[in-house]
């Protein structure tokens, strides 16, 4: 596992999309954490072969706060402890910068995310109804760190 860089995301923008079996997800993904939050952002790989990556940032306005963005991990590595190693790395990142909570969104209809959330010691929050304005209801969930 390592930080990445902006070059990542040409190889994991294309992937992106079938990994989430087709739904279109890269939209949610903009290259700029690769080139300007690349401290708090991380591949993980396996002799070369992209396993999966993180994105996520430290809060600007709410300074004991970090985020998570972005998680994907490929179909050909899940269950094997990839996400969990992701998420750890950031969670190390973050106390490293004193921050004391970690937040995350996700969709109600994608229950395996909010149950890994949940393994991690994420607690939900709040359902929120057309979060993000796009009319889709999301959960947030936040982990103290």
């Amino acid at each position: 596992m390592r930080n990445a860089v902006s070059a990542d995301y040409d190889r994991i923008a294309p992937l992106v999309d079938e990994w989430w079996g087709g739904r279109r997800m890269i939209d949610m993904l903009p290259r700029l954490f690769f080139v300007h939050f690349s401290e708090t952002a991380f591949v993980a790989e396996d002799g070369g072969e992209l396993c999966g990556f993180l994105a996520g940032f430290l809060s600007q306005s709410k300074p004991d706060e970090a985020y998570i963005h972005f998680v994907g991990v490929s179909p050909d590595y899940r269950g094997r402890g990839v996400g969990r190693l992701l998420y750890e790395r950031f969670f190390a990142v973050a106390r490293e910068h004193s921050r004391s909570v970690v937040r995350c969104v996700t969709a109600p209809i994608n229950e395996r995310s909010v149950a890994f959330h949940r393994a991690l010691g994420f607690e939900v929050d709040e359902v929120a109804e057309s979060y993000d304005g796009r009319g889709g209801d999301r959960v947030l969930m936040s982990k103290p760190v």
